[in-house]
């Protein structure tokens, strides 16, 4: 017997659909793709809701990953499917064949593994569950460690303005400075600075 939770699923390159499966019928395939027609194209994550059913979606370089699913589905589960799924599509068509199928035409190949994808996700909701809350925590550690690199490169800028200055000063012969308020002279030369006071 079929689940009922997750009903449809599809992968996309642009607009053509290359495989999809569901066990259902219904109009939720005509507004699975309106909504794919209208995706942005920017690696995203988009989730519509439409007659009681979320229709959730993954973009990744080029390809659109999409699940229909019932409202009381909830959005982890649909989401950590979406990423089993695509997951799996990455590993097996990486760049190649998947780039230039025709439509439909890995349905053979890929619909029964979004099936089972479909299948383990309904299964075992506590894993997706993780799932997505590792995922959540990854990007967080992502995003900090982004900053921190963002402050170590401008720290960086800063360092070799000091270098700069410093081989300035090192490259400049011998040079002296008077104080006004007393009568010293500082010479700097590249292995030593010396001060003397006059009176």
């Amino acid at each position: 017997m079929a689940q009922k939770s997750l009903i449809y699923s599809f992968v996309a390159r642009g607009t053509v659909i290359l495989a999809e499966h569901s066990d259902f019928t219904g109009n939720f395939t005509n507004i699975a793709f309106q909504c794919l027609q209208r995706l942005p194209a920017s690696n995203n994550r988009f989730t519509y809701t439409c007659d009681g059913h979320t229709f959730n979606y993954l973009l990744n370089d080029g390809f659109t990953y999409c699940v229909v699913a019932v409202e009381a589905a909830g959005r982890q589960v649909p989401m950590a499917c979406l990423e089993r799924i695509k997951e799996n599509f990455d590993r097996t068509y990486g760049g190649g064949k998947a780039s230039v199928a025709v439509a439909k035409s890995l349905n053979k190949e890929f619909g029964p593994k979004m099936k089972g994808h479909m299948q383990y996700c309904v299964d075992h909701p506590e894993e997706s569950s993780k799932l997505m809350q590792v995922k959540a925590q990854v990007s967080d550690v992502k995003a900090v460690m982004i900053e921190n690199i963002d402050k170590i490169l401008e720290r960086g800028t800063k360092i070799e303005d000091l270098v700069d200055k410093t081989e300035n000063l090192r490259s400049q012969p011998l040079s002296s400075h008077i104080n006004s308020n007393y009568h010293s002279c500082l010479l700097v030369n590249p292995d030593r600075v010396m001060m003397w006071f006059f009176t």
